[in-house]
């Protein structure tokens, strides 16, 4: 955390805006592991006032690469054409270890820089605890390999069933547990049992364990998009709602939790905005952008 200066005060004003998807832009379905996708208006006319100040909009999520565009499609973001020479998007995805360039409304995606990890160690420890878990890796494009099916609505696209050891016998940037007869309070326990070495991790809302290179997350996703567009930390506004944006928010010049975030994640923030369900994140950006 940065302390950052009230709004307006020693002109200051975010250079890049980062936003986490679920739980931030799209409201959680109550009593579910899944969310609307459907961005209000006020959260929508918020983006847009940011993108028509010059500020880089950029989508920073767990998500898969093709989980993601369809909410920048929703958003009609649009990029900067003054960075990289045209007008693509920056995204970050699946937590920092996938960076790709996208235009809204395209098929395809131009992934720029990805890290992978060796799964096999991390996941045999942790289906050592957890055997009932399931597993699932991107499939890059379509949906995902998985040893049994997830829960529906949980994953977007195919799932394809795979043995498991097919499943971890390569590299992936990656690696989705799920254990819908734990609690995340349960993978927590887990976690900081196991220490994972090898890997990063983060637990979800659920019993839902995220598995990725270490040194790899959010921040230094968004901090190589930074790189990218001649800007620093702290020319950045970022907000989320998820352990997996902790990082992400101690790094950014201004990092802000939504209302509803679990008290670590609130911890990491500058600030507290409204919760998903009051538009937290239009508020946020009504302060530097307002109407």
């Amino acid at each position: 955390m940065t302390g950052t200066p009230a709004p307006g005060a020693d002109g200051w004003r975010p250079g890049l805006v980062a936003l986490d998807i679920d739980g931030t832009l799209l409201a959680w379905v109550e009593g579910g592991g899944t969310t609307y996708e459907q961005v209000t208006a006020a959260t929508y006319d918020a983006v847009h006032r940011a993108l028509d100040a010059g500020a880089h909009v950029v989508l920073s999520s767990g998500r898969s690469p093709h989980d993601m565009t369809g909410i920048a499609d929703l958003l009609d973001l649009r990029g900067r054409p003054d960075a990289g020479g045209d007008d693509r998007l920056w995204v970050v995805a699946s937590n920092g270890a996938v960076i790709f360039r996208y235009r809204v409304g395209d098929d395809e995606i131009d992934v720029v820089h990805e890290e992978t990890f060796d799964p096999g160690p991390a996941v045999r420890a942790v289906l050592e605890k957890r055997p009932g878990a399931r597993v699932a890796v991107e499939e890059r494009g379509s949906g995902y390999r998985v040893t049994t099916p997830f829960p529906e609505g949980e994953l977007a696209g195919d799932m394809i069933v795979t043995d498991l050891e097919e499943l971890i016998s390569r590299p992936v940037s990656r690696v989705i547990i799920r254990d819908p007869d734990a609690t995340a309070d349960d993978f927590v326990a887990l976690s900081e049992d196991l220490g994972l070495h090898g890997t990063d991790y983060v637990v979800g809302w659920t019993a839902w364990l995220d598995l990725t290179p270490v040194g790899v997350s959010k921040a230094s996703g968004l901090d190589h998009v930074c790189r990218e567009v001649g800007l620093e930390a702290a020319d950045v506004l970022a907000v989320g709602d998820g352990r997996n944006d902790v990082e992400m928010l101690a790094w950014a010049g201004r990092g802000v939790a939504m209302g509803q975030a679990v008290e670590a994640v609130r911890e990491a923030a500058d600030d507290v905005t409204g919760t998903v369900y009051d538009d937290g994140a239009a508020a946020e950006l009504g302060r530097w952008f307002p109407s």
